[in-house]
């Protein structure tokens, strides 16, 4: 969270446009003096020369403490909205000393030390800045450590052995925050396993407990599915849609089921909604190619690969898919009219990335 709000700062405090117009105002100045130190070097190589290196030091030297400037306010702001999103200033102070100590001793830093270095001084202000906000405890919350546990499942470096004894050393020794999240995860581990079973009798004694919960909801349409049970998990999820109708988790879930079942039909109103209020969430493009296809709309199937491969910002790719969109759409006129504003739009975006570069 310190760095998002670190970064955040970059783009609110306009460091980047600010840099530009400050090499800009600078450039001037820099071109000025190394004429005259050209001019200089005629009449007197040796001071000419001299001259010369002082302005190009002095040039670098001015954009060091530029970028140096922006990062100590990007730290101090940041900081501010660390704090205003809820989050402990403290917490901010002990991340960089983790990450000082742990790559002290490293050839080759991670990239984000090498534009962004932590000398103790930076640790220390960051300590002192934490220090003049008031304290206060942040509770531990239940749908964090599920969170956490879903993410050190299925997202972790751990092998899927080493994450049930995690859970299972956890629940053995009585070692976790909320014995639920600690179950949660055991059952996320043996579905890794593929022990379903298992899985699945801790997730319905968990459900018991909070039968509308969306993991649980979640990792038991996953279970359902496993099993082919897909008039099961139809209902278990239509049954809790009319609790939450406009839920991600419940809608994307649904429209998967459906394609997985062969109704490909009923899922495409709901991953249109889930678009619809969510155009850079990737997931129901996937679900919706995979709808199409089994419908046989080519079409629409390339098109909707180009929507996932644009938010990967592989523009290439999507435009490539989408003139495969637009040999399949012949006679559909507003369907290709639609297609080719895409093409200009993602062409428009790959030459700005290009330009980053």
């Amino acid at each position: 969270a310190s760095v998002l709000a670190h970064e955040i700062t970059h783009v609110t405090q306009r460091h980047l446009a600010r840099s530009l117009e400050a090499q800009q105002k600078s450039s001037t100045a820099t071109i000025v003096g190394m004429l005259g130190a050209i001019l200089l070097t005629i009449a007197a190589p040796q001071a000419g020369m001299a001259a010369l290196a002082t302005t190009q030091a002095l040039a670098t030297q001015s954009k060091i403490n530029y970028t140096r400037l922006h990062e100590k306010e990007a730290d101090r702001i940041g900081m501010q909205i660390l704090v205003d999103a809820g989050f402990d200033p403290n917490a901010a102070a002990a991340f960089f000393g983790q990450l000082a100590i742990r790559y002290r001793f490293t050839t080759t830093p991670p990239q984000m030390l090498l534009t962004h270095p932590l000398p103790e001084s930076r640790i220390t202000e960051a300590r002192n800045r934490a220090a003049q906000y008031p304290k206060h405890n942040i509770p531990n919350s239940l749908n964090f450590q599920r969170a956490k546990a879903r993410i050190q499942v299925r997202f972790s470096n751990f092998s899927d052995d080493a994450a049930l004894s995690l859970f299972e050393q956890q629940l053995k020794k009585n070692e976790y925050s909320f014995k639920e999240a600690a179950l949660y995860g055991k059952a996320l581990a043996l579905f890794r396993l593929e022990k379903f079973a298992q899985a699945e009798v801790i997730i319905d004694d968990l459900l018991k407990q909070d039968d509308n919960n969306l993991f649980y909801i979640d990792t038991k349409t996953d279970l359902l599915d496993q099993k082919k049970d897909f008039a099961g998990a139809i209902a278990l999820l239509e049954a809790k849609r009319k609790l939450k109708p406009t839920s991600q988790v419940i809608n994307t879930n649904l429209a998967n089921i459906f394609v997985q079942a062969d109704e490909p039909k009923k899922a495409i109103p709901l991953l249109e909604e889930l678009i619809f209020f969510d155009k850079q969430n990737m997931l129901p493009y996937q679900i919706m190619a995979d709808a199409y296809r089994k419908l046989d709309n080519k079409a629409l199937e390339y098109y909707s690969n180009a929507e996932v491969m644009a938010l990967s910002a592989n523009y290439k790719g999507a435009i490539d898919q989408l003139n495969y969109a637009y040999r399949y759409s012949d006679g559909q006129n507003l369907q290709l009219a639609r297609i080719e504003a895409r093409i200009r739009q993602f062409r428009q975006a790959d030459r700005a990335m290009e330009e980053l570069k």
